[in-house]
């Protein structure tokens, strides 16, 4: 049997397999999910990874050893499993998966009764403790029952009444699935919607024969940039492995990043709900509490991680929540992410603006960014305290919700560490490109300087 401890992050569980996580893990991860939060009920669904049915099997088998009911979902996308939480009332509901990671990981994200996640603050550490423990676990007197059923029809049926479908005008996009979830699920969606859609990578593969399922890589929506040159098409759209994130490329082909989609849809909402709450994370640009404000919404900025933005969503009583990573949280949607919904949500945007995506982007694409930028270290703390003394007279102003911002006239520098990784991230946000380049030949120098080292993660 293989489990090992770190597996279990703040937010999830992933894992190399089989080097870290066997079935036989994976039943032993079961068990202790029963015995931990003893649930009568408990939904699983998974991705089409080539571990699918060994580690979901393995976790559902530890389940039902422990009297619970198991409803087998099948395959699913991340946001699906939040959906059947919140909607069928089950007491957990988990998607097995690994994201974006490549074809030899897997793993699982857990959520109580209403989407409620769990973290490492509330259950995630303690069942880690528990699977890697010597303690037996002793199966119940009667196995659970293991129950199909299939949500689909009902999760687009949900997803479909945040917008008007008649408003959707008939636009050709190019979808790049990347042989995972949305190649199994945008057909679901077509005969509801207007568009043509151009279907780049959909035969499931978990091992994914053309890229990564990992669209924030450049290389990875390299193929979809040019499909969508190739066929003028009004648009393409790339999602996750496990499709719980979206992202678009405008008809120039060029890659529309987290804030913009953020703003383009706080935009949409607010329009029809004035007044509300938005979130909006540490990482994500200007331009968001801008629209927020300018559209009549209160901002509140938040930590980075879909667990934290989900409680403080809940705490708010937030209409809508974005992140620059492509995850979009919806208070209707139980204050879960899903793809699927900002999907329909920036179809009826860009069909009531009637304009190229590329000039409706420009309206929100004030301020010039780098790419996310890793740095390996492993005394991470350390190195943004001395970043922290270096610019205490220097910048306007330094918070720390989440790592260390650095606030200046022209530009914010954000410096955080990894939840999971011996990595820094480095993202920086400016009003021109000159000031851009600057504070990024500036911020690399210093943070190589204090002994770290360039990340090809």
């Amino acid at each position: 049997m293989r489990i090992s401890s770190g597996i279990f992050r703040d937010y999830d569980v992933r894992a190399v397999i089989p080097d870290e996580l066997d079935k036989e893990g994976a039943i032993r991860i079961g068990q202790a999910i029963a015995e931990l939060f003893k649930p009568k009920i408990v939904a699983i669904g998974h991705d089409m990874r080539i571990s699918a049915d060994e580690i979901s099997g393995g976790l559902a088998e530890g389940i039902l050893k422990q009297g619970a009911d198991v409803i087998d979902l099948g395959l699913i996308s991340t946001d699906m499993a939040y959906f059947a939480a919140g909607k069928y009332q089950f007491d957990l509901a988990m998607s097995v998966s690994a994201s974006h990671n490549p074809s030899e990981y897997n793993g699982l994200k857990l959520v109580k009764k209403n989407a409620i996640a769990v973290s490492g603050k509330s259950g995630i550490y303690d069942l880690r403790d528990l699977a890697v423990s010597k303690k037996k676990i002793a199966p119940a007197q009667k196995k659970g029952k293991r129950i199909a059923k299939n949500i689909v029809d009902d999760y687009i049926k949900h997803c479909l009444g945040f917008v008007e479908e008649k408003k959707i005008k008939p636009f050709k996009v190019v979808i790049d699935a990347g042989n995972a979830m949305a190649g199994h699920l945008i057909p679901k969606f077509a005969p509801f919607l207007p568009i043509k859609v151009i279907p780049l990578y959909f035969k499931l593969d978990g091992s994914f024969p053309h890229h990564d399922p990992n669209p924030l890589k450049p290389e990875n929506v390299a193929d979809l940039k040019k499909k969508v040159l190739a066929e003028k098409a009004d648009f393409g759209m790339a999602f996750d492995g496990d499709a719980d994130r979206i992202y678009f490329i405008d008809e120039k082909a060029r890659f529309v990043s987290g804030t913009i989609i953020t703003a383009v849809i706080a935009e949409a909402l607010l329009k029809k709900h004035p007044g509300q709450t938005i979130l909006y994370n540490a990482i994500v640009g200007r331009i968001v509490p801008e629209i927020i404000k300018k559209f009549g919404g209160k901002g509140i900025r938040v930590k980075v991680g879909h667990t934290l933005i989900k409680e403080a969503m809940r705490k708010k009583d937030a209409l809508f929540a974005g992140e620059h990573s492509g995850h979009y949280y919806f208070r209707n949607n139980y204050y879960a992410d899903s793809a699927f919904i900002a999907m329909l949500v920036c179809l009826e945007l860009f069909s009531e603006r009637n304009k190229p995506l590329s000039q409706i982007i420009s309206e929100f694409d004030k301020y010039p960014i780098i790419p996310e930028t890793n740095f390996e270290i492993k005394d991470k703390e350390s190195l943004m305290r001395k970043i922290e003394k270096i610019y205490q007279d220097k910048a306007e102003k330094i918070d720390w919700l989440d790592g260390a911002t650095l606030w200046f006239n022209d530009s914010f520098v954000n410096i955080r560490a990894s939840n999971t990784q011996p990595l820094l991230r480095l993202n920086i946000e400016a009003d021109n490109q000159k000031a851009l380049l600057l504070r990024k030949k500036e911020f690399t120098k210093i943070i190589v300087d204090l002994g770290a080292k360039p990340s090809q993660e």
